[in-house]
C-alpha cells in the first residue's frame, strides 16, 4: 500500500499494511512474558492504591433527569436521578418508609417521588433517607459507598486523565461477569492475550517493557504496541501505555500513533457483597477517542453514529475477556488457579 503523506509529513490516512502476515497459530508464544508473579504483583499494587470508596455505576446518559436510575453495587441498592439543575444526586434504593424500590419511583422537577405513598427526596436527608456523594465526571458517573469500601473517603474519585469530552467522541460499554472486579482487574493487566484471544482485532503485539521488581508508581505501566486490525491486511498501528491508577480502574492510553491521548478506561464494580458465594461484577469501559486530524470534527459530528460501534466492538471483545476473568475466578475458588 502506497503511503501518501500530508504538509504535516503525517500520512493522509491513519493505515498500514501487513505484507508478511503470520499466521494465528504461527505467531510468536508470549507465555514466557505473561509471567504470572508479574501479573500478581501489579494486581497486589493497584489493590494498594485508594479508592476514595467510589464506585462507576454507568455511563453519564445512563443517570436523566426524566426517571430514577437503579444499580446495586456491593450488595447496596442505589439510586440515582438528576435534580432540577441537572445535577446528580444519589442514596440508597430502598424507601426508609417500607421498603419499596426508589428506582421504580418517577422524578418530577428534580424531586423523586416514592411510587407507593409518595414520599419525595430532593436529594437531602429526608425521613431517614440519607443522600451519598456522586460524581458526574462527563463521561461516567460515580457514588461513594463509605460502608462498601472500608477507606478513608475522599471528596472525589481518581478520575484517569483522559481528552476533554468536547474535543472527542466517548462510547461506554457495559457488561456483567460471575468474577469478583480483582479478576477483571488482572485481565487487563495482562496485555500478552490480545492477539492470542482477539486475533480479530489485535495482531503483531508485542509488550515493549513491563514494570520491574521493585517498581515506584511512576514506573509501573506496562508499554505494548499493537496493531488494531481495520480489514484484511490493513492495520492501525499504536503503542499504548497501561496503568492501574485505582484498585478498580485500569486505563490504556494512546502515546504513539493515531488518536494520540485516546483512552480506553476499564472500570471494575462489584456487584455482590465481598465474599459472595458467586460473585458478579459489573465491567463499564468507556472508550475516549480523540485526534488532531483535520477531519476528526467530521467524526465528532457523527458520534451518535459511531457510538453503537464502538460499544459493539467493546461488547465483542468482552465477550472473550470475561470468559477470561471468569475462568479465573472458578479456579481460584476451588483452589486450582496456577497463578
Amino acid at each position: 500500500m502506497r503511503r501518501s503523506a500530508g504538509r504535516d509529513g503525517r500520512r493522509r490516512l491513519p493505515l498500514s499494511f501487513r505484507h508478511d502476515p503470520v499466521p494465528w497459530e504461527e505467531q510468536r508464544a508470549t507465555w514466557r512474558q505473561a509471567r504470572p508473579a508479574g501479573i500478581a504483583a501489579g494486581l497486589a499494587r493497584a489493590a494498594a492504591r485508594p479508592s476514595g470508596n467510589w464506585y462507576v455505576v454507568g455511563a453519564s446518559g445512563d443517570v436523566r433527569a426524566d426517571r430514577p436510575a437503579g444499580r446495586t453495587v456491593a450488595g447496596t441498592e442505589v439510586v440515582l436521578w438528576r435534580d432540577a439543575d441537572g445535577e446528580v444526586r444519589a442514596g440508597p434504593g430502598v424507601c426508609p418508609h417500607l421498603g419499596a424500590a426508589l428506582r421504580e419511583g418517577a422524578v418530577r422537577c428534580g424531586t423523586l417521588v416514592c411510587r407507593w405513598h409518595g414520599l419525595a427526596l430532593d436529594g437531602t436527608p429526608t425521613a431517614g433517607w440519607e443522600p451519598w456523594p456522586a460524581y458526574d465526571d462527563g463521561v461516567l458517573v460515580w457514588v461513594r459507598l463509605d460502608g462498601a469500601g472500608g477507606e478513608e473517603p475522599t471528596e472525589r474519585p481518581v478520575v484517569p486523565p483522559r481528552p476533554p469530552v468536547a474535543e472527542a467522541v466517548a462510547a461506554v460499554y457495559t457488561g456483567v461477569g460471575a468474577c469478583e472486579a480483582e479478576d477483571v482487574v488482572a485481565n487487563r493487566l495482562d496485555p500478552w492475550h490480545g492477539s492470542w484471544l482477539h486475533p480479530y482485532s489485535f495482531v503483531d503485539l508485542e509488550v515493549l517493557s513491563a514494570p520491574p521488581d521493585g517498581v515506584t508508581d511512576e514506573e509501573d505501566a506496562l508499554v505494548v504496541r499493537v496493531s488494531f486490525k481495520v480489514a484484511g491486511r490493513v492495520v492501525v498501528p499504536v503503542t499504548a501505555v497501561f496503568t492501574a491508577p485505582e484498585p478498580r480502574t485500569v486505563t490504556m492510553r494512546i502515546t504513539e500513533g493515531e488518536g494520540v491521548g485516546s483512552v480506553v478506561e476499564t472500570h471494575a464494580t462489584p456487584l455482590t457483597p465481598a465474599g459472595a458465594a458467586r460473585p458478579r461484577t459489573a465491567v463499564v469501559e468507556a472508550v475516549v477517542a480523540a485526534s488532531d486530524r483535520r477531519g476528526f470534527g467530521a467524526a465528532r459530528a457523527l458520534a451518535p453514529l459511531l457510538r453503537p460501534a464502538m460499544r459493539s466492538a467493546s461488547a465483542r471483545l468482552w465477550r472473550d475477556d470475561l470468559a477470561y476473568a471468569e475462568r479465573r475466578w472458578v479456579l481460584r475458588s476451588t483452589g486450582r488457579f496456577p497463578g
